[in-house]
């Protein structure tokens, strides 16, 4: 078995493993479906991209083990709905402010739970940094 095979084995355990876990979690009810199997593949994404980060910060000492998380990122990329771009973003953010009237920091959770439900997929972080800028504007 070549070695790119090996990696990419690995990365289907691994998500198999992360669905199995959630099915038998206390409180889970419904099945293993495609949308549970998306959720599953973007959460292992994103922790393994954060760890990829840590990995590239440690220079050579870190370099095997951020080339694995490199390929399991680009790997399970292809399975993940595609970024939206910032812009994107913030026409969202003000089209939801002006829809939910949204006057000041008092109504951030509000304005975040209303496009991290309308627009699944956003980036939670990019979402929170640019509603917390059009909300200090006003």
């Amino acid at each position: 078995m070549r070695a790119h095979d090996r990696n990419r084995i690995d990365v289907v355990r691994q998500i198999s493993t992360e669905v199995a876990r959630a099915v038998k979690a206390p409180g889970f009810t419904g099945e293993a479906d495609d949308a549970l199997y998306r959720k599953t593949i973007a959460s292992y994404a994103k922790k393994m991209g954060k760890a990829l980060a840590e990995y590239e910060r440690l220079g050579d000492r870190g370099a095997e083990a951020a080339a694995k998380l490199k390929f399991e990122v680009e790997y399970l990329a292809r399975w993940l709905p595609k970024a939206v771009a910032e812009e994107e973003v913030a026409v969202f953010v003000d089209a939801a402010v002006k829809e939910l009237g949204a006057a000041d920091m008092q109504a951030m959770g509000q304005v975040m739970g209303h496009l991290m439900k309308h627009h699944p997929g956003l980036d939670g972080a990019v979402v929170s940094r640019l509603v917390k800028a059009r909300l200090s504007e006003n």
